[in-house]
């Protein structure tokens, strides 16, 4: 018996008990089970993480304004809490002024040309031919629009970087068939065949400087200026406190490990936050790039912001068509038109708050008591 026939998870789930002597009761989820569209072979059921919300987070951005609940899944104890301080924080610091901006997803396969002169060729013919590569990406969905390609090149071989606005959705299905359908072009048109329509030039699920300095996806700026008495009164500690271990773990930490990021924890909140809301969990490696800065400002307050260069978010498709996760997206109350930008805004103020209170709580030596007392 092959798992492919089995019709559906209960019969399938069926089969494992017997087959591995073991009970999968707990896996079973007829809310998974029977939703619509459900990109998941050989389903037998679903797993769960604790859902929990921190804030409320006063937030002022370009696409959200106002008061926001922020759904996080979780297994790691202490980490709702702290951010919740940082929301409360930043909520009696006037808020947080946040601003987003769409990148664009991006593809970018590989070409085997044979030598720097069909490199050359290739070059040329991309060039020549852009806007009928437009065309020709933008017929395969409604929802896609070109914006731009970068091209390089190494010995025969030739990455082109395509970026797509792919509207409400984080888009990587679209922007694949969008691209399979540009390559096919070129390679009949030029006779250089495409190696793969993946190639490790998007940089798609992996860290990269690429997507570091170029960007991808949305790009989010978040910041806030603290009080001295916020400080004391909330976070409790300072100002220069918080600098200083700043300084040492964000930037000079981050120097020494060769990290590609310079921030305490970026990657906690976007995989609550992805968890949560049926994001692509494999972004977060995107996701846990960034920059963190603070600068002691007179009197004892703290200028305090971050930097998102490459969150991969949707709003619509994937997962956040699964029940829980539409219902964590109503958590977020999005609105309107440009609901993904309203959701990379958010996110960049979440994570805003999680900088802000994991660099109080070390600052203050609290950390280890914290998950003393709600991690174990």
């Amino acid at each position: 018996m092959n798992l492919r026939d089995f019709s559906i998870a209960s019969e399938r789930r069926e089969y494992l008990e017997k087959a591995l002597s073991i009970n999968l009761e707990q896996v079973h989820n007829e809310t998974v089970e029977q939703a619509e569209d459900v990109h998941c072979e050989n389903l037998i059921g679903a797993t769960s993480i604790p859902l929990g919300v921190a804030g409320p987070i006063k937030i002022r951005g370009e696409y959200v304004n106002g008061q926001y609940i922020l759904p996080l899944a979780t297994t790691e104890g202490a980490l709702i809490a702290s951010v919740s301080r940082g929301c409360k924080t930043i909520t009696q610091s006037g808020g947080a002024v946040v601003y987003a901006y769409r990148v664009g997803t991006t593809r970018g396969p590989v070409f085997y040309t044979g030598g720097l002169q069909k490199s050359r060729i290739l070059y040329t013919w991309v060039r020549e031919h852009e806007a009928l590569l437009k065309t020709a990406a933008e017929s395969t969905s409604k929802h896609l629009k070109y914006k731009k390609l970068k091209i390089k090149s190494l010995a025969d071989y030739v990455f082109i970087r395509f970026y797509f606005d792919t509207d409400e959705a984080m888009g990587m299905n679209m922007v694949t068939i969008a691209t399979d359908k540009v390559t096919r072009i070129i390679e009949k048109e030029t006779g250089i065949p495409c190696l793969s329509v993946a190639g490790n030039f998007d940089t798609d699920k992996k860290a990269a400087w690429l997507n570091f300095i170029n960007n991808r996806g949305i790009k989010v700026w978040a910041e806030v200026q603290v009080s001295k008495k916020t400080i004391r009164e909330v976070l409790h500690t300072s100002a220069d406190k918080i600098f200083d271990v700043w300084l040492g773990k964000n930037i000079f930490g981050s120097i020494m490990s060769g990290s590609l990021g310079f921030n305490a924890h970026f990657a906690n909140i976007i995989a609550a936050i992805f968890s949560a809301t049926g994001q692509d969990i494999a972004h977060v490696v995107e996701g846990s790039m960034g920059v963190t800065t603070a600068r002691l400002l007179k009197d004892g307050d703290l200028y305090f912001s971050i930097y998102l260069p490459s969150l991969m978010v949707g709003t619509i498709g994937g997962g956040t068509k699964l029940p829980a996760q539409q219902a964590a997206l109503r958590i977020l109350g999005l609105k309107g038109e440009n609901k993904t930008l309203q959701l990379a805004e958010i996110i960049g103020s979440g994570v805003l708050a999680a900088e802000l209170s994991l660099l109080a709580a070390l600052a203050e030596n609290k950390l280890a008591q914290a998950h003393k007392t709600l991690g174990r």
